[in-house]
């Protein structure tokens, strides 16, 4: 079984799949269907990895907005017909360098307990 480091591992890769087309900026963004998928896709593996953390974790680091992180995944595997890719473009433009921070963060503590 996958362990909590791994599922932060598995965020932060996610993230960094993200940044690679992010930085193309949002009209690459609103004009390729494909950097849109593959944002949306990423979200989704960073939401589920979230989702999958252990509760101990989470309840450690509230720093980390874990439930916003569920809840966006939430929207965009069950509600894909109305995900609102302005929302999405601020997330990977806004809130995604922070959360690698944290992640990275959370990722060294751990290490440094072994």
């Amino acid at each position: 079984m996958r362990g909590d480091r791994e599922k932060m591992h598995d965020m932060l890769e996610a993230i960094e799949r993200i940044e690679r087309y992010a930085s193309q900026g949002r009209e690459a963004f609103e004009q390729n269907e494909l950097i849109q998928t593959w944002f949306t896709q990423n979200l989704q593996v960073i939401g589920e990895a979230a989702r999958a953390l252990s509760s101990e974790i989470r309840e450690q680091h509230p720093e980390v907005p874990w439930s916003n992180i569920i809840g966006m995944r939430n929207i965009l595997t069950h509600n894909y017909f109305e995900i609102d890719f302005d929302i999405v473009w601020v997330v990977v433009e806004q809130e995604l360098t922070p959360l690698k921070q944290d992640i990275a963060s959370i990722v060294q503590s751990l290490d440094d307990s072994t």
